[in-house]
């Protein structure tokens, strides 16, 4: 067994709708972060479920899809206690996700991005993918940043991947330890650090 302590590794979580630009950021990220960083995407861990229509029913999906949720935010938090720094990139558009990441990523380096797109450039992008479902943007669009209060926050219609990865790593290197969004936002849920 490994007697050594480590360090906790940085969170630097994104949140914005599908087809926002997260995974593109993500990559850029971890292409030109002078650190090693891994990527943690929701969507990757909905990948990893089997794709059986018996036992993913429309009476059962809401459960099956919550509890892997629960799992990923969980291994969010084991990733960084590991002494990882992670990149995540969620969809926070359900209130019950935001609180259980508050709960779960307590006493962890996190800093909260909001990654923002237009609703026309959603619609643009979610039609040029052909892998999503039409309007799931829009509809999220309204709900992953009712929180209102983040560390930063990009726009990737307005400004490059690089660009946006930029803000991202500039910030990163001169945060002040403190009070961060989490923070705020755990201290409002009446939940403690």
């Amino acid at each position: 067994m490994d007697s050594v302590e480590h360090p906790k590794g940085r969170v630097i979580f994104l949140n914005g709708t599908s087809s926002s630009g997260k995974s593109s950021l993500s990559a850029e990220l971890l292409r030109t972060f002078d650190e090693l960083y891994f990527h943690l995407a929701v969507d990757g861990f909905n990948a990893m479920g089997a794709r059986r229509s018996d036992l993913m029913t429309e009476d059962n999906l809401d459960l099956v899809l919550r509890r892997m949720r629960r799992g990923f935010h969980r291994s969010i938090a084991a990733m960084a206690e590991g002494g990882n720094n992670v990149v995540v990139d969620h969809v926070l558009s359900e209130p019950w996700r935001l609180a259980d990441c508050l709960e779960v990523l307590a006493g962890l380096d996190v800093i909260f991005v909001g990654v923002h797109c237009p609703v026309a450039e959603l619609r643009r992008r979610e039609a040029a993918r052909g892998d999503r479902t039409p309007g799931m943007a829009e509809l999220q669009y309204g709900l992953v940043h009712v929180h209102g209060d983040y560390d930063l926050e990009v726009d990737t219609a307005a400004a490059s991947t690089a660009e946006c990865a930029a803000a991202i790593r500039e910030f990163v290197a001169r945060v002040p330890a403190g009070e961060r969004a989490f923070d705020r936002l755990r201290a409002r849920a009446g939940l403690s650090r």
